[in-house]
């Protein structure tokens, strides 16, 4: 991949642009597909699927890795607990909302 300095015009950042996102949605599915497993293992142990102290740990490590990379801390803040609010709802989805009584037998 070049550099962004090795890009000369709006057409070659685009290209390297939509070539980054495509990377990007792959990663998510790739996490989506560990997320599904995490609900397995949860359901097996009988956990929820909202752990606290889990969310601000990974929280914690996106931020702190982020600054040196060249990211807003900040941003990444709101991109990732977004993110783990929606896999929080596809663990629901297996596991019920923490209600023994609302939960599914798969």
């Amino acid at each position: 991949m070049k550099t962004p300095s090795e890009l000369h015009s709006m057409e070659e950042l685009r290209v390297a642009i939509d070539a980054l996102d495509r990377e990007l949605v792959e990663m998510l599915a790739a996490r989506t597909r560990l997320i599904a497993r995490a609900a397995e293992l949860k359901q097996e142990n009988g956990w929820p699927a909202r752990i606290p102290d889990r969310v601000e740990d990974v929280v914690s490590k996106v931020r702190a890795a982020a600054e040196p990379a060249g990211l807003d801390p900040d941003l990444a803040d709101r991109l990732w607990r977004e993110m783990i609010e929606h896999f929080i709802g596809q663990e629901e989805q297996v596991l019920g909302k923490g209600d023994p009584d609302e939960r599914h037998d798969h």
